[in-house]
């Protein structure tokens, strides 16, 4: 058996199928993958800052992040986002055990390099695999918010982006991103269905590639060269393209190192 982390962005948490979620209950069921959520949750934080009048900033595609924007992305991932991913892998006939990076020190984290502009912005140093190993062990989904803590006890906003890659990392288990878009495209608005880091690198120097997807395709290079084999960018509105990406069929984008990454991955369906 091999782990799938799936990130969830959160623009799309809320509009994810039913069928998303009984495909990705029966590909753990089927016994090949053992699939592992990480989510995001952007739009329900932003709702929640509005509402208190507490104005959103973003630099470079993340959020800056106060000690009282802190407190509501704690309450908005953590709290009602992860348990509604968790309701609904129930529904669909699964089971879920959802927590998040601060619990048992899951994900221990360090502050962003950029600390200065995005305040409690961090990075992921360690992570805790043997949890989910337990978890899946006892035939459970782990569904995970990305919200960490340091050795000192700071908890650290972290973009689920980069949760996402440290985690697969982690298990050098195949990572997918679940969007509301079929993948990257080119400047002719056509899917690039494969790319390389170098490729991905000119895409941003020639900003094909702008805002909330810089920090995605950095974490999927990042954990492409800490030895994550492949990584995708897919549709999740879509019926099966969950599974179908599992069976290697061109689904969205999938991210390699080089074109000898694309060789060794092909080889080794």
């Amino acid at each position: 058996m091999s782990y799938v982390v799936i990130k969830c962005g959160g623009s799309i948490v809320d509009s994810l199928p039913d069928s998303f979620y009984e495909n990705l209950v029966a590909i753990q069921k089927e016994g090949a993958w053992k699939p592992v959520i990480v989510h995001g949750g952007g739009p329900s934080i932003t709702n929640l800052l509005d509402q208190i009048d507490i104005p959103t900033q973003f630099v470079q595609g993340l959020r800056v992040t106060t000690n009282q924007v802190l407190e509501v992305v704690e309450m908005a991932l953590s709290g009602s986002v992860n348990k509604q991913m968790v309701q609904q892998i129930a529904k669909a006939g699964g089971k879920a055990f959802g927590w998040s990076g601060v619990d048992g020190g899951f994900l221990k984290a360090k502050p962003a390099s950029n600390v200065k502009a995005l305040g409690f912005v961090g990075e992921i140093h360690e992570v805790e695999t043997s949890y989910v190993e337990q978890l899946t062990n006892l035939g459970l989904i782990p569904v995970i918010s990305p919200i960490s803590m340091d050795v000192n006890g700071q908890k650290y906003n972290i973009n689920a982006d980069v949760a996402a890659a440290s985690i697969a990392q982690a298990l050098q288990a195949r990572l997918c991103f679940i969007s509301n878009i079929s993948g990257i495209y080119n400047k002719n608005q056509n899917i690039v269905h494969e790319a390389t880091r170098e490729e991905i690198q000119d895409m941003i120097s020639e900003k094909v590639i702008i805002g909330g997807m810089i920090p995605k395709v950095l974490s999927a290079i990042d954990a492409l060269e800490k030895g994550v084999p492949e990584v995708a960018i897919v549709n999740g509105l879509e019926p099966n393209n969950l599974q179908q990406f599992l069976e290697g069929k061109a689904i969205g984008t999938r991210l390699y190192l080089g074109k000898e990454g694309m060789e060794y991955v092909e080889s080794n369906r």
